[in-house]
């Protein structure tokens, strides 16, 4: 006797996990674009815009007009999450301690002491302002510290809402941008000296490109300090960025009995980061070989920008209102005056 089965077997086709490539694609296509529009004198020497800026305005326009695409997501998740952290590590390529001790225990005094005052009150003013406590962590570090550079580093850890790292990224890059202005006229009117401009200025402008750009229209002595100046404050970015992922660390300490994933106490891009930033001190590498990691270290950080701005629209910052620009407003003229009134103490 034959038992004829209860029901219609079914057959059930494995689930594909969605491929990240043709996301990865469209961040690499835009971060190319950018990449290339920003070396054109207009960009460059006129309007100063940085590769960073316009690939996550890009971004944010294409995702204004059109939802992103599901076959995108994928890969736009991964550029904004695993090849943005290399990005970031590969940062490490900037510094070298031996630049960094030429300017002197003073000078250095002023970057270290401004800084750390600056990410404090920062953070502060925003959190007052009541921003939320990742986008007043994502202000006060980039505006403390480099600019978009630190704002994606320090995104990387804290992990802020949507559309957070676009805003703090516009914003440093709106008073930076005023800065290159006004700059070279206040330095001038206080009767600021070269090295005491280029402390300044070093020691409180937002972007590496911003710092050099007000300081060529100062002086090309003034210029050469304030470079090595912002070199200072960029090393801070690893002791900053690893107190963060503490920070968040112990703030989510009970998320693994919900189920979340724990913050790594010691992120390996940072690792990374300090470990490119020593070889990068002890002058074995060619200096060609240095200026092409560099720019290819910049154009992943635009692929990963490319991943920031693909998820943000431009109504999704509309809604910010005005409190987070009069955050990063008051943090900057904080640090300028601390700045300047520490140069003027210490400096020659």
């Amino acid at each position: 006797m034959t038992l004829a089965p209860s029901g219609p077997l079914e057959t059930r086709a494995p689930k594909l996990t969605p491929s990240p490539l043709p996301g990865l694609v469209v961040s690499a296509l835009l971060a190319s674009t950018a990449f290339l529009l920003a070396d054109q004198p207009l960009f460059k020497d006129t309007l100063h815009v940085s590769a960073l800026l316009l690939v996550i305005l890009v971004g944010m326009a294409a995702r204004t007009i059109m939802q992103l695409p599901a076959w995108a997501a994928p890969g736009v998740r991964v550029a904004q999450r695993p090849v943005l952290r290399w990005a970031v590590a590969g940062l490490g390529f900037r510094l070298s301690l031996g630049e960094i001790l030429k300017i002197g225990g003073p000078a250095l005094g002023v970057v270290v002491t401004s800084t750390f005052a600056a990410l404090w009150l920062g953070w502060w003013v925003g959190r007052r302002l009541g921003l939320n406590d990742k986008l007043a962590t994502l202000l006060a570090v980039g505006g403390g510290i480099c600019g978009a550079s630190a704002v994606v580093a320090a995104d990387s850890v804290v992990q802020a809402e949507k559309g957070d790292s676009a805003l703090a990224l516009g914003i440093i890059t709106l008073l930076g941008t005023i800065g290159i202005v006004v700059y070279p006229w206040i330095g001038r009117a206080a009767g600021m000296h070269d090295f005491l401009y280029g402390v300044w200025d070093g020691a409180s402008l937002h972007e590496m490109a911003q710092v050099v750009a007000a300081g060529a229209s100062f002086s090309k002595e003034a210029t050469a300090i304030a470079t090595v100046v912002k070199l200072v404050r960029i090393t801070l970015l690893a002791p900053v960025v690893f107190f963060l992922a503490w920070r968040v660390r112990v703030a989510t300490h009970s998320a693994a009995a919900a189920g979340r994933p724990q913050v790594s106490p010691v992120p390996w891009f940072l690792v990374l980061f300090v470990v490119f930033a020593a070889l990068n001190s002890t002058g074995w590498l060619p200096k060609d070989w240095v200026q092409q990691i560099q720019r290819a270290d910049l154009w992943l950080l635009c692929v990963g920008m490319a991943g920031v701005g693909l998820q943000t629209s431009f109504q999704d910052l509309g809604r910010a209102g005005w409190a987070p620009i009069a955050a990063g407003a008051a943090q900057w003229a904080m640090l300028a005056g601390l700045s300047y009134g520490l140069a003027r103490l210490l400096v020659r």
